[in-house]
């Protein structure tokens, strides 16, 4: 049944194979086969050099660290948020449907669009959430979200969380659907409450949709581009310039294909790991014990 099962993912594979691998030979060749003109007028070919130039990059370094910054604080947000509004919409009350519907809009929201609102609800002068807190007297006047190196990060976190925690919400609630009723109610039966319900029955189920959602999510934040792009353009002072800001300077800005492609391959292989990584840790039980028997 095991290799029946992996027959059916034989046509989704090619594909991917096939959409991935002349994008990834085409970075490969250009990292390993620009020609860079020598000062007598020869021609020598840079190969391995720009991936030794990589490792000694502090600025590529910083994005890597801003970037990495920037996917741990989110997909711990995202993945509470979503937890918890799972939780709430799993449960049945009247109007759950239109409750489910409101709760998709952030994320169908094209990003570039929403960054554009929330552009305007961190503005210093008559942004909403500026003249809210500094009625309340939490804010000093004039605070600028987007131009304070040490809120900015922040700022773009709190928008981003607030776009995707339904995707998280959406992969559980799946998830939650998949729990049997009955190892609920015998739980129940044999006097466990809901916290130990939810940690020794739900939990277990919950696994793979966690891993799911983790991997995905994790991909996407640490590509993050559009959003910090509207928002704040990688300032200030490069406090939010992330790894997809760094490629993009690099290729567009200082037209340095071949080390743009050197630096697009370690970051290919980083996500490459994280998706290893969260495929492992998906794997449930019920599936171990499955492909060991």
């Amino acid at each position: 049944m095991r290799q029946e099962g992996l027959l059916y993912l034989l046509p989704a594979a090619a594909l991917l194979l096939v959409v991935l691998a002349a994008p990834v030979a085409r970075l490969a060749w250009l990292s390993l086969q620009e020609v860079e003109v020598t000062p007598g007028g020869g021609a020598e070919f840079v190969g391995l050099a720009h991936f030794a130039r990589a490792l000694a990059d502090g600025i590529f370094h910083r994005s890597l660290v801003t970037s990495a910054l920037f996917t741990a604080l989110s997909l711990a947000a995202e993945l509470l948020l979503g937890l918890g509004m799972a939780l709430i919409l799993h449960a049945s009350f009247p109007g759950r449907g239109a409750v489910r519907a409101a709760a998709l809009i952030p994320w169908t929201l094209p990003p570039a669009v929403m960054a554009i609102g929330w552009r305007w609800i961190y503005h210093d002068s008559y942004g909403i959430l500026t003249a809210g807190l500094v009625a309340l007297g939490l804010l000093a006047p004039g605070t600028t979200w987007l131009g304070d190196r040490h809120l900015a990060l922040a700022a773009v976190i709190v928008a981003d969380v607030w776009k995707t925690a339904p995707f998280v919400m959406l992969i559980v609630l799946a998830g939650l659907q998949a729990v049997p009723p009955e190892l609920h109610e015998a739980a129940l039966l044999d006097g466990a409450g809901p916290v130990r319900r939810f940690t020794m029955v739900t939990l277990p189920y919950l696994r793979p949709y966690l891993a799911l959602a983790l991997l995905f999510r994790g991909v996407q934040a640490f590509g993050v581009f559009d959003l910090v792009r509207v928002l704040t353009g990688g300032g200030p002072g490069g406090a939010t310039r992330v790894v997809a800001l760094a490629l993009y300077d690099t290729f567009y800005r200082y037209l340095e294909f071949g080390y743009g492609a050197a630096l697009t391959l370690l970051t290919l292989a980083l996500l490459g790991l994280w998706a290893a990584a969260m495929v492992r840790a998906g794997r449930s039980r019920l599936d171990q014990e499955a492909g060991s028997r």
